[in-house]
């Protein structure tokens, strides 16, 4: 995922609202389905349902829907695209940037539900709520057990160990950071981490340069972004130890937090 569209996503993620409904009421058991960020794919793939999948993001980067129809980004979904693949379901991303395509296509008949990705609770709530949707209600608290399986032994794992100062960066021009409060900063914390970027009540934030020098981390946690060429990622850390991801797990919230989790915990205590 590049630069701007993770940007993209943080931008979502900081200004989703609660669940919302548009559109015609949604059917029973939905057979044709498009989603509006990789992370409602993955929920559809990890539900055993991808059969059902008939249009993702132009972001979307699992090779189950390589060859699927691309119907545009996560604020810039396109209706035409989107109506072309005559879907009976479009999950999303409550987002301001997105509510004038998605409320065009629940206009023209399509019915639209968007669930927040926030934080770890919002995720499961999701999950549970499409696998509803798909009428795979058993997989959806599979999913979800799973994932509460593997926060418990990251938690285990970590516990009695010294917290190690993190700076989780997801963006660097502007320095873009995780707060405590949204899904990353929850699975730090699960991961034996210690916020270096403090207590504001924010899933992310940007962050100053001056302001990271003075978090004094121990580690920074490179989050789909790369070191630039030729300098330290935060100029006055450069003898800060830098560890990036092994994945992108963490860039999608959804059903891969435990792979995030093991990313994590590698990245940390290398």
């Amino acid at each position: 995922m590049g630069g701007g569209a993770l940007i993209a996503l943080l931008l979502a993620l900081l200004a989703a609202g609660p669940r919302q409904h548009l559109g015609p009421p949604s059917p029973e058991r939905a057979r044709r389905v498009v989603t509006l960020a990789p992370s409602l794919a993955e929920v559809v793939l990890a539900l055993d349902a991808g059969d059902r999948l008939v249009g993702v993001t132009r972001f979307d980067d699992d090779a189950r829907v390589a060859k699927l129809p691309r119907i545009g980004g996560y604020n810039d979904p396109q209706p035409e695209a989107v109506l072309a693949v005559k879907p009976d379901l479009v999950l999303a991303e409550p987002a301001p940037a997105n509510r004038g395509p998605v409320e065009t296509v629940a206009r023209l008949g399509v019915p639209i539900e968007a669930f927040p990705l926030s934080t770890v609770q919002d995720i499961e709530q999701a999950i549970e709520g499409i696998a509803r949707l798909l009428g795979v209600a058993d997989r959806g608290r599979a999913v979800n057990a799973a994932i509460e399986r593997a926060r418990t032994q990251a938690r285990n794992a970590s516990a009695g160990k010294p917290r190690i100062r993190t700076l989780l960066v997801f963006g660097l021009d502007p320095l873009v950071v995780a707060g405590r409060t949204g899904f990353a900063g929850e699975l730090l914390e699960d991961a034996g981490g210690e916020n270096a970027a403090g207590n504001l009540d924010k899933p992310f934030f940007r962050f100053s340069a001056e302001a990271a020098v003075r978090a004094a981390p121990e580690v920074i946690v490179l989050c789909g972004v790369d070191t630039p060429a030729g300098r330290a990622p935060v100029p006055g850390l450069e003898k800060t130890r830098t560890a990036r991801l092994r994945s992108t797990a963490l860039m999608h919230p959804g059903p891969r937090i435990p792979e995030a989790l093991d990313d994590l915990a590698a990245a940390l205590r290398p």
